[in-house]
């Protein structure tokens, strides 16, 4: 697991690439570290050509839902918008796990209402949240 936290006010998008860059999973048996997931299944936030750009040149599969202005831009350009990026529906279904992780976070009192004024303190109490979540 990877936590990034930022200000208040600042977008997801730029921060995927600086989370992806923190992955490191253990392998089984010897060998580095995995630092490449195969897909990211993200919402439209992330959905920027140039973050499907970037995951193309770190070669990762990307399951993101085209935002409906990029659509109508890419449809104004006629053959020169290229085509639709792919997209597996059947991936993103499974991206509700995230949402529902997300939510039983937010049962814990502190991380809903950020009482934590630390950034520290913050990230510890949801380090130790998603142990008790991980435990049960």
């Amino acid at each position: 697991m990877r936590v990034l936290l930022t200000g208040g006010h600042a977008g997801d998008n730029p921060q995927l690439l600086p989370l992806l860059d923190g992955i490191a999973v253990a392998r089984i048996g010897p060998g580095r570290p995995r630092c490449r997931p195969d897909r990211v299944v993200a919402d439209k936030a992330y959905s920027h050509p140039s973050t499907r750009q970037a995951m193309r040149d770190r070669r990762i599969r990307f399951v993101s839902p085209e935002r409906e202005d990029q659509i109508a831009r890419r449809v104004a350009r006629g053959s020169r918008g290229g085509r639709p990026p792919a997209f597996d529906a059947e991936t993103y279904k499974r991206r509700n796990m995230v949402e529902r992780c997300f939510n039983r976070l937010k049962q814990f009192r502190d991380l809903a209402t950020r009482y934590a004024k630390r950034a520290a303190y913050y990230q510890a109490e949801l380090t130790i949240a998603a142990i008790i979540l991980w435990l049960r």
